[in-house]
């Protein structure tokens, strides 16, 4: 099962995150790696947490 939430949140505070990182290129380019990094981490979470028994 997928926390929508947690997706959404994760992407929005990797974009906003990205968006200081100059070393990946233009705004834009920062935000789109930033959000998609977010959204992967917050789809693997649950995972995680499973293996680890949390």
């Amino acid at each position: 099962m997928f926390d929508a939430t947690a997706i959404v949140w994760y992407g929005a505070i990797c974009g906003a995150l990205a968006a200081l990182a100059p070393s990946l290129g233009g705004r834009n380019r920062r935000v789109l790696v930033g959000v998609i990094v977010g959204i992967v981490a917050a789809t693997l979470l649950p995972g995680v947490r499973g293996a680890l028994g949390l």
